[in-house]
């Protein structure tokens, strides 16, 4: 530890010297750097301003293309480092240069014009570099000096240029241009101190070097050590000026002294090694051995098996920890025990030192004996033990190992699933349904109750006709039974599908069964079809005998309500017949007295079969609706329903003296429904509302029914139609609303309490409800109202040709 340490103070104490000089080196280099930067500033900004002043002279038209010639020679003589100014008009064209290159194109003069009067000029700096054009043409939008970004003109020197843009109050008139060599420019501004400490360079700002102050391949041959980079202002333009530091020296290591400190620590440190590696070897050794005692003993710990060693005279060597928890009583207590042991039952201490004897002679069952064991406590518990010979590393026995398994939950779990097996069989068994099971790779039956082979024996077709054939054997032990056939569903998601439900005839055994079949996971895993077919038969001859029922008892009703309007119909009846008579007693009469013309005659023949017409419509509309047919859903419109109510409930009104308004909305959509039912539900509604007007002896303003219909939107049914019948009688009682559409309950003496609960019964048919309910003005009833709704089956069209319908005027008996 104390040679780590001296090493330690050694080494911090060169790296901190050395870590010093770099700092040292670095802020050089910072302070080199930012020199450069303000030399290469202020020449730049001295240049611009010099170069603005003479834009601002030619803006003004102060000076001649010779002037500015003159001038700009001047410009060019005490920089260095320009290679040209120019004059560009705003048409790009080359109004003067003066280069301070000798190149043969070099011109002091003005510019000779073209045959179109365009300047002519050798040299052109603007259009040798698209540089130079994206300059020019930000000059001109933004109005202020703009520096070019770095390039390489045609004679391959690197240069920028500034361009100064000419305004005048027409506008631009084009810019000074000047170019700028960086060579040069890193020549006369960089101090020579300083290019003699450092090496400086401008960079793009992508690190592409464009010149510098050392010689060519100096900096790729040596990396610089130190290097501070800063942004050249005014250019900008992504031109950094990067100061560069090269170490030539360590300075620090070159003395004997440090070179023996470090032979001397080497030495002492290889001898360290030496003893570290032997003393490593040994703890590696020790440690691996105590890891797999460890392991070993951990592994003995955590198992939930009882270990238990004894020699070969049936003494206890060792025991583990969950042999102790098992049994109850402690390592110690157990140690070097001899038969009987303490865990051996009082009652059968036979039976154990018999298995004891077959134990030490090596006679074990390979396959475990079942046990019972007590515990610390006396309580016993159900175990199996495994007995194995315990052999050394010599290859001799020296004793018995045996694990001992507790198998009590195991051993009820097992008893408690024979048990729920025999119940669940005798259910399914004792079931009225047959319950089968299909492999569906195999096509086997698996299971089938008694009720199943009562009726169709031991045989899979049944099973197969059952569910329409969907179950075909898959050929091949080697087909992927994780896969359904029917589609290439996984397993998982056929046993997690719902119960397909339908309704199947057998003719072998001449019953309707309701089968529900689903997938499920047989008890080795594959997939099988588990259907349960129940007898219907008799439940569906009970629905066809009710359908029949129902069937006579609307037919019965629509009677009951013509025998109820007989006296109404046939005073409808009576006014074209006697009309016909009066006409044909007139006629004759006239005829016999020679005073009728033929005109006349015909005349009065027309009024007459008129007559007759309306008389044969009135029957033709009571025979269609007493007319017995098979109840059939078909398209209906609402205010073809009503008319024929209409011409029906007319009678009835006008007998009792009731006004009926009739109000039917526009584009409705059409109805799927009986329309014959739906009228006998209509009609017997409205009959209803005049009866009751009518009974409680109304005054003429009380005496109307409103009949609306109109669609609307309802929570639970989705788009109905709705049909509202509203009168302004007494109403009804409030005990007797509860039970208004009960079977034989009415609230007339002489009814018989089958008209609403049969309407009822026609509107539920058809999915829809019907309601009734007082209607109250500041606590008095004034009136009742029944409402049915039936819904508009998704995408029925809308009838278009529905309108609204206004008060019929011969139903309208008081109304003007």
């Amino acid at each position: 530890m104390s040679v780590i340490l001296f090493l330690a103070a050694i080494i911090a104490a060169f790296w901190y010297l050395r870590n010093e000089e770099l700092e040292r080196e670095q802020e050089s280099v910072k302070r080199d750097t930012e020199v450069v930067q303000q030399q290469i500033r202020l020449r730049m900004v001295e240049s611009q301003e010099q170069l603005v002043r003479l834009g601002r002279e030619v803006s003004i038209k102060a000076i001649t293309p010779e002037q500015f010639l003159h001038q700009a020679a001047d410009f060019v003589r005490t920089r260095p480092e320009v290679i040209s100014v120019s004059w560009i008009q705003a048409n790009q064209n080359v109004r003067a240069t003066h280069t301070s290159l000798s190149l043969p194109y070099q011109s002091t003069a003005p510019l000779d014009l073209d045959p179109s009067g365009n300047q002519v000029s050798p040299y052109d700096p603007l259009h040798e570099a698209r540089e130079s054009q994206d300059a020019f043409r930000l000059a001109k939008e933004k109005g202020q000096p703009v520096y070019s970004l770095p390039y390489t003109n045609a004679m391959s020197v690197r240069v920028i240029q500034v361009h100064i843009p000419l305004v005048d109050r027409n506008g631009f008139m084009g810019t000074v241009v000047a170019e700028y060599s960086l060579e040069a420019l890193m020549r006369y501004v960089v101090p020579l101190e300083v290019s003699g400490r450092h090496a400086m360079s401008l960079v793009r700002i992508g690190g592409a070097v464009l010149t510098n102050t050392v010689n060519a391949g100096l900096e790729d041959a040596a990396k610089p050590t130190f290097v501070h980079e800063v942004i050249v202002t005014p250019v900008g333009n992504g031109l950094i000026l990067r100061g560069m530091g090269f170490r030539t020296s360590t300075k620090l290591v070159g003395n004997t002294l440090f070179w023996m400190v470090v032979a001397l620590s080497a030495l002492t440190v290889w001898t360290l090694v030496g003893t570290l590696r032997h003393m490593r070897r040994r703890a590696d050794i020790q440690k691996t051995l105590v890891q797999e005692t460890n392991f070993r003993r951990a592994m003995e710990n955590s198992m939930l098996t009882g270990m238990r060693t004894i020699d070969l005279e049936g003494r206890i060597t060792y025991v583990n920890p969950a042999f102790c928890a098992m049994t109850g009583f402690a390592e110690d207590e157990l140690i070097g025990c001899v038969p009987p042991y303490p865990y051996w039952p009082k009652d059968r201490l036979d039976e154990f030192n018999r298995m004891f004897q077959q134990e030490l002679l090596g006679r074990s069952p390979m396959g475990g004996i079942e046990v019972v064991m007590q515990r610390r406590d006396e309580t016993q518990f159900d175990a199996r033990m495994y007995v194995s010979p315990l052999i050394d590393s010599d290859g001799n026995q020296t004793g018995w190992m045996t694990s001992i398994t507790n198998i009590t939950e195991a051993k009820r779990v097992r008893d408690q699933l024979t048990a729920a097996h025999e119940r669940f069989t005798t259910v399914l068994e004792g079931l009225d349904a047959a319950v089968s099971v299909m492999s569906v790779h195999r096509g086997e039956l698996l299971f089938a109750n008694r009720s199943y082979r009562l009726w169709f024996g031991a045989n899979p077709t049944a099973h197969s006709d059952l569910t329409g054939g969907e179950i075909a054997p898959v050929g091949g032990v080697d087909s992927d039974e994780s896969v359904d056939n029917f589609g290439g569903l996984p397993t998982q998601a056929l046993t997690g599908a719902g119960v397909d439900a339908r309704e199947i005839y057998m003719d072998s055994v001449q019953k309707w069964f309701d089968v529900r079949a689903r997938y499920i996971q047989w008890t080795d895993g594959h997939l099988a079809q588990m259907l349960i077919a129940t007898d219907i038969t008799a439940r569906r001859a009970a629905d066809e005998a009710s359908a029949r029922q129902a069937e006579k008892a609307q037919f019965t009703s629509r009677l009951i309500t013509m025998g109820e309007m007989a006296s109404t119909v046939a005073h409808e009846l009576n006014q074209p017949l006697a009309a016909i008579s009066n006409y044909c007693s007139g006629m004759v009469s006239r005829i016999k007295a020679g005073s009728i013309s033929s005109e006349a005659l015909v005349e009065a023949l027309d009024k007459t079969s008129r007559q007759a017409q309306r008389a044969g419509q009135i029957i033709h509309r009571i025979r269609q609706f007493v007319k017995r047919s098979e109840p059939q859903r078909q398209p209906a419109r609402a205010r073809d329903i009503v008319e024929a109510v209409l011409d029906l409930a007319g009678f009835e009104m006008r007998r009792r003296r009731v006004t009926l308004n009739s109000t039917v909305s526009q584009r409705l959509p059409t109805l799927m429904v009986d329309p014959i039912l739906i009228e006998q539900v209509l009609l017997n509604l409205l009959k209803n509302a005049a009866e009751a007007i009518d009974s409680a002896h109304m005054p003429q303003s009380r005496r109307h029914v409103d009949l609306r219909v109109q669609q609307r939107k309802t929570d639970d049914q989705g788009l109905v139609i709705e049909f509202s019948v509203t009168d302004s009688g007494p109403g009804m009682r409030e005990d007797m609303l509860g039970r208004l559409f009960e079977a034989f309950h009415s609230s007339k003496a002489e009814g018989l309490g089958i008209g609403l609960s049969l309407c009822r019964s026609i509107i539920e048919s058809h999915h829809g409800r019907i309601t009734a309910e007082n209607l109250y003005n500041e606590g008095t009833v004034v009136g009742c109202r029944f409402v049915f709704t039936l819904p508009v089956e998704s995408g029925d069209h809308t009838d278009f040709s529905d309108t609204v319908t206004p008060p019929s005027n011969d139903l309208l008996a008081d109304n003007p």
